[in-house]
């Protein structure tokens, strides 16, 4: 018994591992040296219809059936 425990002792210790492994790639793979550039706020004052809605759809998905 206490030798199943150590195996799955050991078994979440190279998920652990694993899991960290990918973060870092994940992290080296992201260009993260581009300032990120925040949108917030820049349709301010603009009134969007639903007409405006329909024609950006249409545009959208001009070239693949729905």
């Amino acid at each position: 018994m206490k030798q199943s425990t150590e195996i799955l002792h050991k078994i979440e210790t190279i998920e652990d591992e694993l899991s960290d492994l990918k973060l870092s790639i994940l992290r080296e793979i992201t260009p993260s040296k581009k300032n990120i550039i925040s949108l917030k706020g820049i349709l301010e004052g603009v009134k969007i219809s639903e007409k405006d809605i329909e024609k950006a759809k249409k545009s959208l998905y001009s070239k693949t059936r729905i």
